[in-house]
This record gives C-alpha cells, structure tokens and sequence, in this order.
C-alpha cells in the first residue's frame, strides 16, 4: 500500500467520523440530561437532508448557506417534541421510553415516505462541489466542508456547555437532576433544550452530509446505529468522548473496509464496540 493511498483513506475515515460524532453528540446530549435513548434520532438527520434538498431545489438555496436554518428548525422541532410527547414518558419505565421513540422513528420515516416517495435524490452542483489537493491527498470539497462544519459545530456545542451559565444548568441537571431543580434550575426547560440542542446536532450533520450522500427516507438508518456504536464507546453523556469514538470509528470503518473489503466494516466496528461492553462498559470516557 502506498503512502498516498494510506493517506487518503485515513482523511475520509476522518472526515466520516467527524460526521458520526456530531450525529452521536445530539444523542448522548439527550441521554445525559434525560436518560432517554432516542431511537428517532436518525430520522432528525434525515429531515435535515430533506430541507437542504429542498430549498436548494425549489429557492436555489445552497446547503452552506441553508443551514443555519436547517438548525433552528430542527431545534424547534426537538424541542416541539420533547413538549408534546417526551415530557409524558420522561418518568414512564425504560421499555415505554424505547416503544415510544421507536414509534416516533416509525412515525416520521412514514411521513416522509408519504409526501417524498422512497426515490433517492441528490444534490448537484452546489457550491462545495469538486476536489481539492492537501499535501498531495485528493480530497473531495463536500467531505472536508462537512468535515470542517462538524468540527465548528462540536467546538460550538462543547463552548456553550462549558463556558455558559446555560450550558452549566444543562450540565448540572445531567449530574442531578434533583440537585438541579433545588438550585432553582427548571429541569423542564433543560430538557427541551437537550432535545432541541440534540436534533439541531443531527440536523445540521444532515445538511453537511446532503452535498454528497444520497437522500431518502430510510437515510437515519445508516447512522442511527453507528451512533449508538459511537456513544457506547465513548461513554454515554461525554460530549469529548463521542468526538474521540466518533473519528476512531471512521479510521476504522474506513480502513477496515480498505483491507478486508467494504462488506466487513460494519463488522469490525460491531466487533470493537463488543469487545468494549466486554472490557469497559463505561466507554472511554464514561464514569465506571
């Protein structure tokens, strides 16, 4: 294997894991604060795709420029979410948790199935088309601006949890929630705030990913899982630990796929996160 070639599969491996981080931080976001696994996580990324597509197709909106809207719509929506459906069940045994984000995935891959068909679309000649050359990699532009725009979205997340009076109240009801509500914090508003901080995360990593990965209804699908992987080894609430598992899941999804062929990294993946359970069900920055 030539160093060129090594090279260039580590940067997409990278690139890919930036992705799947900031897919996973919306997801331990919410876990941490909520102790809720939202099986309908992938479908917020999905309807973030969806909207980079259409207001590209229909205004000539680019995603770049689209996705500070995309956000605020996805936190919206999470937020809605959390008022209308997750406050019901946030005391409701684990299993009615499980049922009912599951139905809210069911839910929203139907309704997208219902007004967009399962026809797969793309987005051509954006303004982040093309390739460029970095010490010699060919790298193509959607893959590193998505790159780049998750690693500005993380540095934004990871700044207003530790340096916001916000953010704090959000870190403290994840510590305790009871502590939290006793200092005056609303747990309530917290809450809706993670869902909403959550599904922004996945949007946004929606519209970074709609320049160059196909769009459909079923899309969340093939990130929800990796996600989950993700958030287990990282460690789940750990902001930093999902960044790190997220970029070490890319390098070897990626090179695993380029040695042994791309039918087994899904395989060596699930076989990491197995040996994690195994030897550090914590994650690696989980608390043991």
């Amino acid at each position: 294997m030539s160093w060129d070639i090594l090279a260039q599969t580590l940067a997409s491996g990278l690139l890919i894991g930036l992705i799947y981080a900031l897919v996973a931080i919306g997801l331990t976001l919410i876990f941490g604060v909520m102790d809720i696994v939202n099986f309908s996580h992938g479908e917020f990324l999905m309807f973030g795709m969806y909207s980079s597509f259409w207001l590209f197709a229909l205004f000539a909106l680019d995603p770049i420029f689209t996705l500070p809207l995309t956000a605020l719509f996805l936190f919206a929506l999470g937020a809605l979410l959390y008022k209308l459906v997750i406050r019901k069940i946030t005391n409701a045994p684990m299993v009615s948790q499980i049922f009912t984000t599951f139905g809210l995935m069911i839910l929203f891959r139907g309704i997208a199935q219902f007004f967009w068909k399962a026809d797969f679309r793309t987005i051509e000649n954006s303004m982040v088309s093309g390739q460029v050359s970095i010490a010699g990699i060919q790298i193509g532009t959607p893959q590193l601006t998505a790159g780049l725009g998750a690693i500005i979205v993380t540095g934004v997340i990871y700044t207003f949890l530790t340096r916001t009076r916000l953010g704090a109240a959000l870190e403290a009801t994840a510590a305790d929630k009871e502590a939290a509500q006793l200092m005056g914090i609303d747990s309530q508003k917290m809450f809706a705030l993670a869902w909403g901080i959550g599904a922004a995360c996945a949007g946004v990593a929606g519209v970074l990913l709609s320049t160059f990965f196909p769009i459909f209804p079923e899309v969340g699908a093939n990130f929800i899982l990796i996600a989950f992987v993700v958030v287990n080894l990282g460690g789940f609430g750990s902001v930093v630990g999902a960044l790190i598992a997220g970029v070490l899941v890319g390098l070897i999804e990626v090179m695993g796929g380029f040695l042994l062929g791309p039918q087994y990294k899904m395989l060596i993946v699930l076989a990491l996160f197995l040996g994690m359970l195994m030897f550090r069900p914590q994650g690696l920055m989980g608390k043991a």
